[in-house]
């Protein structure tokens, strides 16, 4: 799997070795994103300035907002009211409104979930906020060939709006709430005209759906651009998945068209933006390709998502046993992969300290069974038969536990056995667990102590077969 260093798997000692083949992957019987230009002709959205107690009133910051907008931002037209469908459209339209009873109408975010929607607040501000009882919402509207230019004035208009009322910047979109200096750094300060990097203007949410976690952006529409949607991703898929979804926000931002055969290339190389684009392309690993094709389709709606268009990314046109096989051999053919195979024995020492992890397994099962913290995900190390004779040790990560029985996702590309694939779905026996390693959301790990005895042990490092894939993408 891509995710995975060197030194994660290892085989017991006379192995044979062979090769894979892929099967030609067919065009998935599923209905494709509409064909044409993602972008909306007219883009709504709407921020607010959240004022805190002792500081201006709703009265005055009104007036506040009305003397921006006459001076430094006369560019944007005051309105009473954003039409539906306007015509011919040339400059981009504001209407400002005073909200009197924010407690009833517009709800501050709570304490709780500002933890995760609030950026650079501070614990009192956060409790300032629970306390607001007014608020200036600011409703945009503009047409697609000022997208940029105006969405740039709206945002520098609520950081000065803000600043100068003492007020938190809500972006009604993504629901964050920012001090006027968070916003400045995340939104405005890189940003100085056309295109900016997109995934500092949108968010991304993870959250379980059954055994795995479901993407969604939220702030697209802020760009007239239809929401992205991954669909059943294990945990540790979840970094790469958002750089996926980078590259493809930005890809649309910067012009892509949908193809009517539901087919779309994305490239490293070709993204305008040169900070992601840059960025990308260092994090690359080896056997990296660096383009995938993905297949567009209309994404579900959830509880919760956005008021937007969805446009699901899969990896149906890919090789694989299975969708998760097929979707993490896309993101590794795209992002690259280091496993490596080390033919070791199994010594007295290397036995005792897997003795000693495995004592450990009945705690873990009971943490799993209670619920993991977003971000949290167990791996375990269990064997394969490799045909032939032997085994190969391979990470699985946990997405089931019932009694013995494990059922997870493998995580590491197979070097000996040839009908495995990473990202599969597997089962594997408690009894038969070697090691595990426990990833926190905070991105440190416990476990996995066999692995420094394994590292003076290593011999003949072997690494897995290149099966980096890139299916024909060319089909109009």
């Amino acid at each position: 799997m891509c995710f995975r260093v060197a030194s994660l798997i290892f085989v017991c000692l006379n192995l044979l070795s062979c090769s894979r083949t892929g099967r030609s992957p067919q065009l998935p019987k599923e209905q494709s994103f509409p064909a044409g230009p993602p972008m909306a002709d007219f883009i709504r959205f709407e921020y607010s300035v959240y004022l805190l107690p002792g500081h201006s009133t709703g009265k005055q910051s009104l007036d506040v907002c009305n003397q921006l907008l006459r001076t430094q931002y006369n560019a944007v037209k005051l309105v009473t009211q954003i039409p539906e469908h306007p015509a011919h459209l040339q400059e981009p339209l504001i209407v400002p409104q005073l909200e009197r009873d924010v407690q009833k109408n517009y709800t501050p975010p709570t304490v709780e979930s500002l933890k995760y929607r609030g950026v650079g607040l501070s614990s009192e501000q956060k409790r300032q906020l629970q306390k607001s009882r007014e608020a200036i919402i600011l409703q945009f509207g503009h047409s697609k060939e000022h997208v940029w230019s105006s969405l740039l004035l709206a945002t520098r208009l609520a950081e000065d709006l803000a600043r100068k009322t003492g007020g938190l910047i809500l972006d009604h979109e993504t629901r964050q709430v920012f001090t006027p200096d968070a916003w400045h750094k995340r939104r405005v300060a890189s940003w100085n005209g056309g295109v900016p990097e997109l995934g500092t203007e949108f968010t991304i949410d993870l959250y379980p759906t059954d055994e795995y976690v479901r993407a969604i952006t939220l702030g697209m529409a802020k760009f007239g651009l239809p929401e992205v949607v991954v669909q059943q991703l294990p945990q540790s898929s979840s970094s790469h998945v958002g750089d996926l979804i980078n590259i493809f926000a930005q890809s649309m931002a910067e012009g892509a068209v949908f193809p009517s055969s539901g087919k779309f290339k994305i490239s490293i190389q070709s993204i305008g933006n040169e900070e992601l684009r840059n960025s990308e392309q260092k994090s690359l690993k080896p056997h990296a390709l660096g383009i995938a094709c993905l297949f567009l389709k209309p994404g579900k709606p959830e509880e919760g998502d956005p008021d937007n268009r969805l446009v699901e990314l899969t990896a149906g046109l890919y090789s694989g046993p299975d969708p998760l096989s097929r979707q993490d051999n896309m993101l590794s053919s795209l992002f690259g992969w280091e496993d490596v195979a080390h033919n070791v024995e199994h010594t007295e020492e290397l036995l005792a300290e897997s003795r000693r992890e495995r004592a450990k397994l009945p705690a873990l099962h009971k943490d799993f069974e209670a619920g993991l913290k977003p971000g949290e995900y167990i791996d375990v190390k269990a064997p394969f038969t490799v045909l032939g004779g032997g085994r190969e040790w391979m990470w699985v990560e946990i997405t089931r536990w019932s009694g013995n029985a494990i059922t997870g996702t493998l995580q590491n590309e197979p070097v000996d056995i040839r009908n495995l694939r990473a990202g599969q779905v597997v089962k594997v026996r408690e009894d038969d667990v070697f090691d595990y390693i426990r990833y926190y959301p905070d991105k440190h790990t416990e476990g996995n102590t066999t692995g420094k005895i394994l590292e003076r042990l290593e011999s003949q490092p072997r690494s897995a077969p290149d099966h980096a894939e890139m299916p024909e993408c060319n089909t109009p």
